[in-house]
């Protein structure tokens, strides 16, 4: 076992393996209430996204949204929102989480070009601040700590 692994797993982190795509992302397996799905982990994302069109599979509650969303050479997104969501990543689990709903055609669009698989969603650092998350990039492993309750 190596020594980061072992340091974290003490420090109760729970580890989940990443696997890098093609287009250099990395793709991460998540439930979202209960439901399996595919994510990419984005650091640089605000918050956590679920594409329109998964609305139904997560059994998502939304509403509208005045906040609109962006990304690198994008213009503003209409949004609508999910609130007092759970997820769990692994052993990692989350209660009471936000996700922010969009229209994923996009980003699916360039994944799939791209010859890789596309997504339903994003994990981003609002999940991963919660968890206090640490990322091994030369291990392809993120890990996440609980949190107390």
């Amino acid at each position: 076992m190596d020594d980061l692994r072992e340091f974290l797993t003490q420090k109760g982190y729970h580890r989940i393996k990443l696997k890098k795509t093609i287009t250099n992302h990395f793709e991460i397996k998540a439930k979202i209430n209960d439901v399996k799905g595919n994510f990419i982990l984005d650091t640089g994302a605000s918050g956590s996204c679920i594409g329109f069109d998964d609305i139904e599979t997560f059994k998502l509650n939304s509403e509208a949204s005045e906040h609109k969303a962006s990304g690198a050479g994008n213009s503003e997104i209409d949004t609508q929102i999910a609130k007092k969501n759970k997820i769990n990543i692994g052993k990692f689990k989350l209660d009471k989480v936000p996700l922010i709903l969009f229209d994923l055609n996009h980003i699916n669009t360039a994944l799939v070009s791209h010859d890789a698989n596309p997504v339903q969603g994003i994990i981003g650092a609002d999940i991963l601040h919660k968890g206090k998350a640490i990322i091994d990039y030369g291990k392809k492993y993120l890990y996440l700590l609980s949190q107390k309750k």
